[in-house]
């Protein structure tokens, strides 16, 4: 099942980082090689498609990130449209 959620933080020295769900509950954690764009560094606030997959005796953890870019680049039209 496809969920969506925004990146909370990532640090890209350590290749983890974690996601919160848009409809709520604690933030997920994910690891690099769960990007499926291959070499993309995911930003804070940026949106996320992602799948669950359970590990370490039950605890949740997102994989199968996909940057969805409709949603930032039409933010980044609506602000360059805004400053004129």
């Amino acid at each position: 099942m496809m969920h969506y959620g925004k990146i909370k933080n990532y640090d890209s020295s350590v290749g983890t980082g974690s996601i919160t769900p848009e409809k709520g509950g604690d933030a997920l954690r994910f690891e690099k090689a769960s990007l499926q764009q291959e070499g993309q560094v995911p930003e804070v606030d940026q949106r996320f498609s992602y799948e669950t997959s359970e590990v370490d005796g039950g605890k949740k953890r997102a994989v199968n990130l996909q940057h969805q870019q409709g949603e930032d680049q039409d933010r980044k039209d609506q602000a360059s449209q805004q400053q004129g």
